[in-house]
């Protein structure tokens, strides 16, 4: 793929209003009008090159959305205050009474308990399927659908969407492909192989240092410029805004997202080929068992690995939960949840992140009790840090029951 999302983010350019090699930060909730038609152009609408107050934009938001656009090759970006302040309002925005939406069954719990129990209050209805087999998303599509929504790489189960081929489906059926990278930044750019919204939460791999949420909306500028609408834009008018400060924080982060992006991608691959070998059920993507390992390959690029992301099964909740706290006792990470931070986090996702699918439907998609999510940290010597998972695994128990 010659789409190149890291030399699009460095080729930006921004000067602070002093000369500083960073932006200034807009530090004000509001903002001056020369002339009051300006004011009265800018409530009707005509907003273009105008400041108007801080929860519709600001020029910190924006240079974020303009390097987040640019690193998923759209033609503008809307940062929010979430990751969930970003995928409500774009399906809000996309969706009315009476409007279907097609969605992957194995998505970030907050989405799935948005679709399945929020929306349906303004008639919205979701058919959550499996998103890996395009016969039975087209199965799926009503008169009523508009919206096909997946994850690049889902949560927790880490399935891989072939974006190529839902974005036909789209086409053939004029819907709107919407597609959460949250897990695959720089990896995978969903909008070059046919999506038409691209949505992350910055919170994770993006921003890199779990101390500030975010999300982004990726996508036309119609479309981003509907969201910020004041008269109908859901982003503005359900008030899901991020601060500058943050904006300006995020933005300096996304300097070195390159070359976190390939080191947790590099340690995951280790472990992952290093579990599997020890016996332990692992999935991720770059493993040739992984189902999808083909069709992650084809929409890859390359340069960014499979990703930070893998998961083991512990063999039951108990197990896992023991493992975990260990790990964390011997300082291999932290048991939390989120992802995309310099050490390794886990969690057990059906008691936490995913917690809010009911646990029929987690046993359904194959989401077991002892499942851990392991988001694998920046660990500079990752031979040292299997070693002590290893030794950890043997102490509760885990690699006897994985061999058996």
């Amino acid at each position: 793929m010659s789409f190149k999302p890291a030399d699009n983010i460095q080729d930006l350019q921004y000067f602070g209003e002093f000369g500083g090699v960073n932006p200034s930060i807009s530090d004000s909730s509001t903002y001056t009008f020369l002339k009051a038609k300006t004011m009265f152009d800018t409530f009707e609408g005509n907003t273009d090159g105008c400041y108007l107050y801080s929860r519709h934009s600001t020029p910190s938001n924006l240079y974020l959305g303009e390097a987040l656009a640019a690193m998923e090759g759209t033609e503008s970006a809307n940062v929010a205050g979430s990751g969930m302040g970003a995928i409500t309002p774009t399906l809000l925005q996309l969706c009315g009474a009476g409007d279907h939406i097609v969605s992957s069954r194995t998505i970030y719990g907050g989405t799935y308990a948005f679709l399945k129990n929020f929306t349906p209050r303004m008639n919205i209805e979701t058919s959550f399927v499996d998103i890996t087999k395009l016969e039975v998303v087209e199965a799926a599509i009503t008169k009523n659908t508009k919206v096909l929504y997946c994850e690049s790489v889902s949560n927790p189960l880490l399935e891989v969407a072939d974006i190529k081929g839902l974005a036909a489906l789209a086409k053939k059926h004029n819907l709107t492909l919407v597609v959460d990278n949250t897990f695959s930044p720089l990896s995978i750019s969903p909008a070059q192989l046919g999506a038409d919204i691209v949505i992350h939460s910055l919170t994770k791999f993006i921003n890199g240092s779990s101390d500030t949420m975010g999300g982004v909306v990726c996508g036309s500028a119609d479309f981003v410029n509907s969201l910020k609408s004041v008269i109908d834009g859901a982003s503005m008018l359900l008030g899901a805004s991020m601060d500058s400060l943050r904006s300006s924080s995020i933005l300096k982060n996304m300097r070195t997202l390159h070359i976190r992006m390939k080191q947790h991608s590099k340690n995951a691959a280790y472990l992952a080929e290093k579990f599997e070998d020890l016996g332990i059920k692992t999935v991720y993507p770059g493993l040739a068992s992984h189902p999808s390992h083909d069709v992650f390959k084809s929409m890859m690029n390359e340069a960014y690995g499979f990703g930070g992301m893998l998961t083991i099964d512990a063999g039951s909740l108990d197990k896992a939960n023991a493992l975990m706290e260990l790990m964390q006792e011997k300082n291999v990470g932290y048991l939390a949840v989120s992802l995309g931070f310099y050490k390794t986090l886990f969690s057990a996702p059906g008691t936490s992140t995913s917690s809010e699918i009911p646990q029929e439907e987690q046993a359904e998609m194959g989401l077991s009790e002892g499942l851990i999510r392991f988001s694998i940290g920046l660990d500079d010597d990752i031979e040292r840090t299997f070693n002590m998972i290893k030794a950890c695994m043997i102490e509760v128990g885990v690699l006897q029951t994985a061999m058996a």
